[in-house]
């Protein structure tokens, strides 16, 4: 998992200064795509456009199923039996669960469209929202990483790699992802304060951030608890009432479910803005890019993009969803950085 995640951060460092070196020169919504249609032409733009659409949506979905773990664990917690019929998508029945339980993930589903309502509200009340949820996000992931170093056990490190490098970089392959949040950051270009000065310096210290958080959560994740007993649903939250913290690992729900639908807010926010500049460029039909006449954003493709992360989060595994995802993502770290040479 540690490698993991090491192993994506660099992967991403090259793109993430190419992000920044297009953000403070073309300071327009579209990130990929607007690179890649400025310097590599029309053609390029539409591919990876179509691939910035698809990759966000997937990630929309994939993250709203990891936040419907944690709140199952928090009902759990609380003593609330949701209906089996709304706990995940069809075919990811636990043991010990009757084959064809589930129906839909629920959950995933109204976080999808809740998402969408608030992107519908308007930026500004929309950046409120992100950064006070943000930094409830960091507060929860500091007590973890502290709370957490006193319950590691060296031994659950040994052996630190037990898939061998080549399992760390199938691990790289699915969560690299995680760490691409500066491409949707770069999306919103045309809505931030002077962004050829400050988009760059954001890409960047986002990256590095972000980066330092993963890589100490992920060793005191990994030295708590055995690696395959790690629950794939709530991982955090499990292992801390695995040392008797059950409390806190309720805590710890409680702020991934709220933290972590920043995540969902930033990629939904993406693929409406990629969306915006394509129609408006003229790739895609122009109805797409009408915006909303008080609130200045694009509430049709909010609401599409919206309809579609909740589908794919209500009836796919999660896993599928992810890989989704990534092949779009390497995609989209090709054109900018070749665009960069170029």
């Amino acid at each position: 998992v540690l490698l993991s995640f090491l192993i994506a951060g660099i992967a991403s460092a090259a793109a993430a200064f190419s992000y920044a070196e297009f953000a403070g020169l073309i300071p327009k919504a579209g990130s990929a795509y607007t690179y890649g249609y400025a310097v590599l032409g029309e053609v390029v733009g539409w591919f990876i456009g179509w691939d910035l659409l698809l990759e966000y949506t997937a990630i929309v979905a994939v993250v709203a199923i990891g936040i419907s773990g944690y709140f199952n664990f928090l009902l759990d917690q609380v003593g609330i039996n949701l209906p089996q019929w709304m706990l995940g998508a069809p075919g990811t029945e636990p043991a010990g669960v009757a084959p064809g339980t589930y129906k839909v993930n629920l959950i995933a589903v109204v976080l999808c469209l809740f998402i969408a309502f608030l992107l519908t509200r308007g930026i500004r009340a929309a950046a409120r929202f992100e950064t006070v949820v943000v930094g409830i996000k960091v507060a929860v992931v500091l007590v973890v990483v502290v709370v957490g170093f006193f319950y590691v056990k060296t031994g659950n490190l040994t052996p630190f790699a037990p898939a061998g490098f080549s399992g760390a970089m199938s691990g790289a392959a699915l969560v690299f992802f995680a760490v691409f949040g500066y491409d949707a950051m770069s999306t919103a270009a045309e809505e931030s304060k002077d962004a050829q000065r400050h988009m760059p310096k954001a890409i960047v210290y986002s990256l590095i951030i972000s980066m330092v958080l993963y890589v100490l959560a992920c060793i005191v994740l990994t030295g708590m608890q055995d690696y395959t007993e790690i629950d794939p649903k709530s991982g955090f939250s499990t292992a801390f009432a695995s040392v008797g913290l059950s409390g806190l690992g309720t805590v710890i729900a409680a702020g991934a479910v709220i933290g972590i639908l920043t995540v969902m807010f930033t990629f939904m926010l993406g693929v409406t803005r990629v969306w915006y500049a394509m129609s408006r460029d003229g790739l895609l039909p122009q109805w797409f890019a009408k915006t909303h006449p008080v609130r200045r954003v694009p509430t049709r493709v909010t609401w599409i993009a919206g309809v579609i992360s909740a589908v794919l989060a209500g009836v796919l595994p999660i896993i599928d969803v992810a890989e989704l995802t990534n092949i779009g993502i390497l995609l989209a770290f090709v054109v900018v950085c070749v665009a960069v040479i170029v």
